[in-house]
């Protein structure tokens, strides 16, 4: 069964997204809990500012990232909370959920997306067609520059 990346459509799709999140954000990188969820994870497939996917391999889940729909001042929709478990990452499924929140993005008439990415995925990110901007800043404790790419 190949990679397949789904948007978040339920409880069980949402917790399953959520404990990616934890074990990468909480576990590895000692974000606190409290940080790391928030308004945004509540009942996503009820709202309309954000989308939430996860990516399954051979049904399990194993990626997970979302896509705040909301702008400030003609703004770019923000992706967020990208997360691929350890044992699966240097395998392009990052990449894919990138380009799959892109589409969405693209398909909602946005023309770019931007994103807050840690000092040490702006590589990877740049690979993508990502441009920094700003100053390096610390958020939950982590150094982060702000991206964008147009579509």
């Amino acid at each position: 069964m190949p990679f397949e990346i789904t948007r978040v459509g339920t409880p069980a799709d949402l917790a399953a997204a959520l404990a990616v999140r934890t074990r990468v954000f909480v576990e590895e990188q000692h974000v606190p809990v409290e940080e790391e969820i928030d308004h945004h994870d509540a009942e996503p497939w009820t709202r309309s500012d954000v989308l939430h996917v996860i990516g399954r391999l051979d049904g399990t889940v194993i990626a997970t990232a979302r896509l705040l729909l909301e702008t400030h001042d003609g703004g770019y929709p923000h992706i967020g909370r990208v997360a691929v478990l350890a044992e699966h990452r240097g395998h392009g499924y990052g990449r894919a959920l990138m380009r799959a929140l892109q589409d969405e993005a693209r398909a909602l008439g946005f023309l770019g997306v931007t994103l807050a990415a840690q000092t040490h995925a702006v590589p990877f990110y740049e690979g993508l067609g990502y441009v920094a901007r700003g100053p390096v800043y610390l958020d939950a404790g982590i150094e982060h520059r702000d991206m964008d790419m147009l579509l």
